[in-house]
């Protein structure tokens, strides 16, 4: 099953800058033909948040999805774009989440362990609202001032970025379902390791703690940051 083309990266509606930072939006990069077995066999956490990919959590379609997101041919289609030359001989770590709370997505840059970032979404549909939406920044402490235009978190639509110093990204705060699988190229194989832990041990604190995670960030501000 080939559910990614690394051509369709150059379709006309295609958005790729290297100012702020590199960065890419991509559109239309799932078939149609997939969507009933992609949202049959996503992974059905039952807390929000990010979660480190576990195989027996995902279904076949979802699975195979994964394998070709973090094959080295995808990851320099998107290194491409991003003026990363041969991205895919990094480590990757892939996390997925289905759903989050208000504390998340907050004004941040990722870590310095990170090379690069590619998010791919899976809703169905979205709301007519701004909240969830990804946001590439100008600045760290404004939600507001956007290099381009919101990116909906549907269905096939990728947005990647060249981890830099002010590679801020961020979206307003949003509580509710909201899928989608995320790739990090990193630095070295041991910092895939330490976050693989830190996911898993979070995993656990948000089974147990779950609503005292919510309540954290309940009043969270729009332009809330944690810069790394």
């Amino acid at each position: 099953m080939n559910l990614l083309d690394p051509q369709l990266l150059d379709r006309d509606d295609t958005v790729a800058s290297r100012e702020p930072f590199p960065f890419l939006v991509a559109r239309g990069q799932l078939p149609d033909s997939a969507r009933a077995d992609l949202d049959r066999d996503f992974p059905r956490y039952p807390s929000a948040g990010f979660f480190p990919h576990e195989q027996a959590d995902c279904g076949a379609s979802v699975n195979g999805l994964i394998n070709e997101l973090t094959s080295a041919e995808v990851a320099d289609a998107i290194g491409r774009h991003l003026g990363i030359e041969r991205l895919g001989q990094y480590p990757t770590l892939v996390t997925i989440c289905r759903a989050l709370n208000r504390r998340h997505g907050t004004i941040h840059t990722d870590s310095r362990s990170k090379i690069a970032t590619a998010l791919l979404y899976l809703n169905e549909s979205w709301p007519e609202t701004s909240e969830g939406c990804l946001r590439f920044l100008a600045r760290a402490d404004s939600i507001e001032d956007l290099v381009i235009p919101e990116i909906r978190p549907i269905y096939g639509n990728l947005a990647a970025f060249k981890r830099c110093d002010n590679s801020f990204h961020g979206h307003l705060p949003h509580a509710g379902e909201r899928r989608v699988i995320q790739v990090a190229w990193l630095t070295s194989d041991a910092e895939k390791q330490r976050k693989t832990r830190r996911g898993r041990f979070s995993r656990l604190f948000k089974r147990l703690f779950g609503a005292i995670d919510r309540r954290i960030g309940a009043r969270r501000k729009n332009d809330a940051a944690h810069l790394d």
